[in-house]
Formats: structure tokens, C-alpha cells, sequence
């Protein structure tokens, strides 16, 4: 697994103290300064805090992280990365906000096609691995009308088992109205046009996702090619599309694809759609 690093305002604030700490002499002074001493807590080393047990019970009375559901104690994820890890869960397992202490929600093994659910780990932390997860922290109505797309939460490493790591990733450009598929090495390999959200029902920016599941629903509109849902929602409106869906970002074939056309959703044609559903789930999705 490559190493991830994300930086958390504890290591800015440790970076600020540590660059504070030179010594300037002061105008006029002929003297040489002492070197500085280090305090015990520019020295003292970060150590994640112990994993807490969770019983059955409580773990089962815990609300499930799924695409519909809204939990104010999971923490919003509001920036772009380009690595990942992609995890299955051994077993139900639980999620933590920040403080680490009491859980706040739990993962399922499966997910709503009872298909292993697909866990994507941004940063390891000791026993801690860093997730990105498909629900919400908070509606738009709730938060002015602009609430984070996309959340994460910290869960067990010992609940996981790694599956892969991706070697391509998904960018939306809603700017150029496009979607490309990019390498590891940052080089783009296929280029696809795309419809995306319009001014009321803007397809969220400034942050990365990742490809949740995939399925074919007719009923929606877009024939028998597979629906790519994100883990994305819409950062303006609960549920822009009507319905019971959470507000979901996916990517799906519709006929027209230029344009700020959609709900939040980016639409693409027939080549276009196959070319992700050729990519792995947990694959991440960037949307610039």
C-alpha cells in the first residue's frame, strides 16, 4: 500500500511552532543568542489514540453509512487527492468522527446490491485508517445551501482487508465539460464530453469522490448502460432530482452531453460510460 500523507491542522500548527522557534537578535545587540530549547511539546511524538471496543449490540444500533442517510458526526472530506487504497470490510465495522472516542455510525460488510462493500482509505494513522464513506454529514437545507459533498470518518485497519490500489483515477472538468481518465503519472489517457449541472443544480467542485457501485436502471432514463454512482451529493439542494436518492452524483448516459444541463449529475455518452465501468470500483472521481 503507497503511503498517504494529509496534512491536519495539528502538523500545520507544529510546523508554525517549530518555524517560530529560530532565534532572532535583536537590533543594536552585539550579543550571540543562545540556541532555543525545544519544548516538550515541539519534541513530544504524535501518537494516534488507542481503538476503542465496540460491542455487538452497540455496533448493530449504530446508523448504517449508506448513500441515503445524514451523520452530523461524520466529518466532511472538502479537498482533492490523487491516491487511495481500496479495502473490503471483514465484518460490520464502525466509523469515528475526529476525536476517536465513541463511534457515530458503522459501515455495512455489504452494500445496498448486498455486494462487498467498497472501502476507500485516504490516510493511515497507527490502528486508524482515514475513509471516505457515501454519506452525508449534513443537508444544503441544514447549512445555508452549501454543505459538503463528500465526508470521511475513521475506522479499525483491523476491520479491513485490502483489495487494491487503483492506477488511474476520474476528472470532471465542469469548466471545459469533460471527463477524462488519468494515470497514476498524471497523464490523461481518454477524454469524453460531458453534460454537467447547471447553475441552480451545480455538479459540487473543489473535491474528490470515488466510485461507489454501479447498476442498470432503465426507469431513470439511461437505457441499459450502467449508472456510475459516486460517493458525491449535492452540495446546493437535498434532493435535486426529486425522489429519495440523498442528492446523488452520478455519472450516466443521456443524449445530450455538453452544456449545464443536469441536476449535479454528469451525463456522457455511450463510449464515454463504458470507459468507466471498465475501471475498478473505489476508483477516485475529481471534480474541478
Amino acid at each position: 500500500m503507497r503511503t498517504r500523507t494529509l496534512w491536519t491542522a495539528t502538523g500545520i500548527a507544529a510546523a508554525v511552532v517549530l518555524a517560530g522557534a529560530v532565534a532572532v537578535p535583536l537590533l543594536g545587540s552585539t550579543s550571540v543568542a543562545s540556541a532555543p530549547v525545544p519544548s516538550a511539546s515541539a519534541t513530544r511524538s504524535h501518537v494516534a489514540p488507542a481503538v476503542p471496543h465496540v460491542g455487538a449490540a452497540a455496533l448493530a444500533a449504530l446508523p448504517e453509512a449508506q448513500y441515503s442517510a445524514v451523520i452530523g458526526g461524520l466529518m466532511p472530506f472538502d479537498r482533492t487527492i490523487t491516491s487511495d487504497t481500496v479495502f473490503q470490510l471483514r465484518a460490520d465495522a464502525p466509523l469515528f468522527g475526529a476525536a476517536r472516542t465513541t463511534p457515530v455510525a458503522r459501515f455495512a460488510a455489504s452494500d445496498f446490491l448486498r455486494q462487498p462493500t467498497t472501502v476507500v482509505g485516504v490516510e493511515r494513522d497507527g490502528d486508524w485508517e482515514r475513509v471516505l464513506t457515501p454519506a452525508r454529514q449534513q443537508l444544503p437545507s441544514a447549512a445555508g445551501g452549501s454543505a459538503a459533498a463528500q465526508t470521511s470518518a475513521w475506522v479499525p485497519v483491523a476491520s479491513l482487508r485490502e483489495v487494491s490500489t487503483p492506477t488511474s483515477r476520474v476528472v470532471i472538468s465542469t469548466t471545459d465539460q469533460s471527463v477524462s481518465i488519468v494515470s497514476s503519472d498524471g497523464g490523461a489517457v481518454q477524454r469524453f464530453r460531458a453534460g454537467v449541472g447547471t447553475a441552480d443544480t451545480p455538479t459540487p467542485t473543489g473535491v474528490t469522490g470515488y466510485l461507489e457501485q454501479r447498476y442498470v436502471d432503465p426507469a431513470q432514463g439511461t437505457g441499459d448502460h450502467p449508472i456510475q454512482l459516486t460517493s458525491l451529493h449535492s452540495s446546493a439542494a437535498d434532493e435535486p432530482y426529486g425522489g429519495h436518492d440523498g442528492g446523488l452524483i452520478g455519472l450516466h448516459w443521456n443524449a445530450t452531453t455538453s452544456g449545464a444541463v443536469s441536476h449535479g449529475c454528469v451525463r456522457l455518452d455511450a463510449e464515454a460510460v463504458a470507459a468507466v465501468d471498465a475501471l475498478p470500483l473505489g476508483t477516485l472521481v475529481t471534480v474541478e
